[in-house]
């Protein structure tokens, strides 16, 4: 028979971050303890309070199958020798647990068989629940202890359900033993519930004021502050990381809407945001869908049902006057100055102990900035004097207050301070794109000083051989690799990386700025390009490995040309033609390899078969039709008419024969072709 199964930990209130993997974690410590022991079950289902963690898991299976133990020994020889066991034999024994005679044999070794009838389900969720908790503990560095005991968990645990259907199996931990008593809401429901069965868990806890599953609160309270905002004719802004962490919070979901006075508007809408959202866990109110319009109202959800809800809401705006207060400060205060000015104080905050201050920094910027938009033919002015500005936020009021708010603050006081649109703009967006995921600059200054900004820092911090390990990356330079790519990607810039790195290195005022050095940085970034797009679907099959290898083979230093060409060689790998030119190619590259050297030209005079006559008029007809594209799908389409040519010629024509003259010839025509079958990719590299 099978019966359903519910463990339940009430905890202390847990804190926000930790509350959907330790769920997570008990339902995986569960489950894979029970698969391991060959227990059956159905469906499973996680919950997830601040004071509760607990799995169902439907129809599990009272007792676990008869085990059996199979074990493979030594072989007979080295286990019997004379007739008597030798040492090996006895060891094996020993391992197994029985006599020497209990043993068998099998395929010439020593063999052991035992069954042993299976476990009830009950006997063995006290060491599943013992693996889960310390699956759950991997989560959590630093663990809590209370009372006496020496146990610790991440809050105190103040009570422990396990029923397997509607029997309570006792398990013991934490100074407390299982029962079937669970508690709801802390204020609304505080009496202790008693549970008849698992199946009842979840409405019980619903009456009792806890929405126990945190999908459904989730939905909950997204429908809650968008029903508040509707209220408002305004549009609330909801970020994934924020509606996580609210429903994280409370148990039972009540929206309510406050206000700030009208003063505050005043303050660029991202401080105020940062103010409410990050300190207060609130969400804003704007008055248009593009998220432009800040209004003074925000939205908080509470964890009661307040009787006096007037009382709620004048506390919390209480709490946020004092904050947006000093925020006002800041900003009035920052503004009694423009932006040019703040630049002289760069000069004390030091950017890097070997690389100079920040002000040394800036100056790198300018100069790497014109020299990218010079690459991309833009005017540089614009470029140049955002790079100029960039950094001077740094030592303002404001972003010394929120530090997330740099690079933002910086264009709204260079607005303030006169400066153009598109300064300002660049000054704004050079900090983008900030994660995977997040837009890149949308002007072409502020992509121009946003590849600088990251490119002195990978090539500074490579030079002073500070490189990410394995495990950490404290200068987060695997971001800023796959943020130069996606610039360059993305916004379709045909820029020459290894010359901006070159660059970028040379700028630097120490370390290692050699070729080597060079050559680690561009290998370094185009790993994280390589991560990036390997494994992704195109056309309906994903990007090959072998196909990366093809490209990155011919050291092509633009982005750009590199995907188009991956692009290119994605869609010729699932030709006919592919894997025999690709093979074609490997036995060319072996032959040459082994002859050394090559003359530069063919000799059609000293042709002796018509095979190499059509190879050769047939690479010259490959060679003009693609001269005449610069589409490298197309010239790869063009190249798989080489394959029946290439078959002929190395089914009737020997390469390597004892007339040097001829040998030479047939090299030439050999290397002629391997300089085509290499002129978008390295096809020796792909599968064939």
């Amino acid at each position: 028979m099978a019966r359903d199964l519910l463990l339940e930990l009430g905890t202390e209130d847990l804190p926000a971050r930790y509350v959907i993997p330790l769920a997570e974690a008990l339902h995986e410590g569960l489950t894979k303890g029970l698969r391991q022991r060959g227990i059956a079950f159905g469906a499973a289902r996680r919950y997830a309070t601040p004071r509760r963690l607990a799995v169902v898991l439907s129809a599990v299976c009272e007792q676990q199958p008869d085990q059996t133990v199979e074990r493979l020994g030594p072989a007979l020889a080295a286990a019997v020798k004379d007739g008597q066991p030798t040492p090996a034999g006895l060891g094996f024994a020993r391992a197994c647990g029985v006599a020497f005679t209990a043993l068998g044999q099998k395929d010439g070794k020593l063999y052991f068989r035992q069954s042993t009838p299976g476990r009830p389900t009950t006997a063995l969720l006290p060491e599943v629940f013992e693996a889960a908790l310390k699956r759950m503990d991997e989560h959590v560095a630093k663990r809590m202890r209370w009372g006496d005991g020496d146990e610790t968990f991440v809050r105190p645990v103040q009570w422990l359900l396990c029923l397997f259907g509607d029997e309570v199996v006792p398990l013991v931990r934490f100074g407390l033993t299982a029962d079937r008593i669970t508690y709801g809401h802390r204020f609304h429901a505080p009496a202790p519930i008693a549970l008849a069965s698992p199946a009842d868990y979840e409405t019980a806890l619903r009456t009792a004021r806890v929405l126990a599953d945190p999908a459904t609160r989730k939905a909950e309270v997204r429908r809650q502050i968008e029903t508040e905002a509707r209220k408002l004719a305004g549009h609330v802004r909801i970020t994934d990381a924020l509606l996580d962490e609210v429903t994280a919070l409370v148990e039972w979901p009540v929206a309510v809407i406050g206000h700030f006075e009208d003063r505050f508007l005043a303050l660029p809408p991202e401080v105020v945001v940062a103010t409410v959202e990050t300190n207060q866990r609130y969400f804003t109110v704007f008055r248009d869908a593009a998220q432009t319009q800040l209004t003074n109202a925000f939205i908080t959800v509470c964890n009661i049902e307040s009787r006096d809800v007037a009382q709620v809401i004048a506390g919390n705006e209480r709490v946020i006057r004092p904050r947006l207060t000093d925020a006002l400060f800041f900003w009035q205060q920052d503004l009694k100055q423009p932006l040019e000015a703040y630049g002289a104080k760069l000069a004390t905050v030091t950017f890097h102990q070997a690389l100079g201050t920040m002000a040394d920094k800036v100056g790198r910027l300018r100069r790497l900035a014109v020299t990218i938009a010079q690459a991309l033919g833009v005017d540089a002015a614009y470029a140049e004097r955002a790079a100029a500005l960039c950094k001077n936020d740094l030592v303002t009021r404001m972003v010394y207050e929120f530090p997330e708010l740099q690079g933002i603050m910086g264009g709204h006081y260079a607005r303030a301070s006169g400066e153009p649109d598109a300064v300002a703009q660049a000054i704004r967006e050079h900090y983008q794109p900030t994660q995977q995921g997040t837009p890149i600059p949308a002007t072409m200054q502020g992509r121009i000083l946003a590849l600088a900004d990251k490119l002195d820092t990978l090539a500074g911090i490579f030079a002073v051989g500070q490189k990410p390990s394995a495990s950490k990356d404290p200068f987060a330079l695997r971001r800023a690799a796959l943020g130069v790519l996606r610039i360059c990607l993305e916004a379709e810039l045909p820029l020459d990386l290894r010359a901006l790195l070159h660059t970028a290195l040379e700028l630097q005022p120490a370390g290692a700025r050699d070729a080597a050095m060079l050559r680690e940085l561009e290998d370094f970034i185009f790993d994280r390009l390589r991560a990036h797009v390997v494994g992704q679907r195109v056309e309906g099959r994903e990007i090959a490995a072998e196909t990366f290898a093809a490209v990155r083979a011919l050291g092509i230093p633009r982005p750009l040309d590199f995907l188009r060409r991956l692009y290119a060689v994605h869609a010729f790998v699932a030709e006919p033609a592919a894997p025999d030119l690709a093979a074609a190619n490997k036995r060319i590259r072996n032959i040459l390899r082994q002859a050394g050297t090559a003359p530069d030209t063919v000799d059609p005079a000293r042709f002796e078969h018509a095979a190499e006559h059509a190879l050769f008029e047939a690479m010259k007809t490959l060679d003009a039709r693609n001269a005449q594209t610069a589409d490298y799908r197309a010239q790869l389409v063009n190249l798989a008419a080489l394959r029946e040519p290439v078959d002929r010629f190395f089914e009737q024509v020997m390469v390597n024969v004892e007339d040097a003259v001829l040998r030479a010839n047939r090299l030439a025509l050999l290397a002629q072709l391997d300089r085509l079958c290499r002129s978008v990719a390295d096809l020796s590299c792909l599968p064939g």
